[in-house]
């Protein structure tokens, strides 16, 4: 997989203004699931989440859309999880801003907008929910292209219920969002940005490819933590987990490594390989 055919991106919004919604729709619209498969917040697999319709846990997913490999990082919408975002934004180039047209911008959606001006990521405007009767979407595109600085032509006007806008949306992220970079040939450095505990594989390490390439059974380091472990399984979820030999830069994926505690994987930290990190001590 070329790093110039993947975009890595994720989802900003003010709590209920939609974003599980679109990213389903992303979802849909690109093939990645079939009208069958198609149910609400499909990302979401904790309980809680489905329970009161919010994210708390990231979760990747690769978007294969026109010859290019999305990866979407989904985010939590919710004010007391913004340390989620702010990990989630590290592993990406670009963001969308989704902006309710029925509310327009609020506090929140400022927040995290801030967290991805800090990092420089591409910024890609959508104002949802343009056809709910409360909706003012000329009136909330010209408020966001303002607040922005950008021409309103750049902001998106969109449906996730009915799915207009999504192919525009898709478009802007190749189109917009830059492609990872990166070295294949250093040594592996990829950025861990998410963990979960399984109960049959144990501690499943989300994260981004940034240099080198990752093997199935390579001999992985954790720098910060010091865990070192074989990595059994790896894999991109599409939605459902996939299991792969290699990834590469640019790349987003899962690692299964027989890690029983949830400690010994750190959010931040660095994956390489173990045989690297002797090398440089030697």
């Amino acid at each position: 997989m070329l790093p110039s055919k993947i975009r890595n991106f994720s989802i900003i919004a003010h709590i209920d203004h939609g974003k599980s919604t679109l990213a389903d729709r992303l979802l849909l619209n690109s093939g990645a699931i079939t009208a069958r498969e198609f149910r609400e917040q499909i990302l979401d697999d904790m309980d809680l989440e489905r329970e009161r319709g919010i994210t708390i846990k990231a979760r990747a997913v690769r978007i294969h859309y026109k010859d290019h490999w999305l990866n979407l990082i989904d985010t939590p919408g919710h004010i007391d999880f913004t340390y989620e975002v702010s990990k989630s934004l590290a592993a990406c180039e670009g963001v969308l801003l989704l902006v309710d047209a029925g509310q327009g911008i609020q506090a929140q959606t400022v927040t995290n907008l801030y967290l991805a001006m800090e990092r420089n990521l591409t910024i890609i405007p959508v104002v949802t929910k343009i056809d709910l009767p409360t909706a003012e979407p000329e009136k909330v595109r010209k408020e966001v292209a303002q607040f922005l600085n950008v021409d309103e032509q750049t902001v998106i006007l969109s449906s996730a219920k009915s799915g207009e806008g999504a192919e525009s949306i898709l478009d802007a992220i190749i189109d917009r969002i830059p492609a990872p970079q990166g070295d294949p040939e250093k040594p592996l450095k990829a950025l861990i940005f998410d963990s979960k505990y399984d109960t049959y594989q144990g501690v499943i390490t989300y994260f981004r490819v940034m240099e080198g390439t990752l093997r199935t059974h390579d001999q992985v380091l954790m720098m910060q933590t010091g865990t070192q472990q074989e990595a059994l399984e790896i894999g991109i979820f599409s939605p459902k987990p996939e299991a792969v030999e290699a990834l590469g830069v640019g790349a987003v994926g899962y690692m299964t490594a027989n890690i029983k505690e949830v400690a010994e994987v750190k959010i931040g930290d660095t994956l390489t390989l173990i045989i690297n990190q002797q090398k440089k001590d030697f």
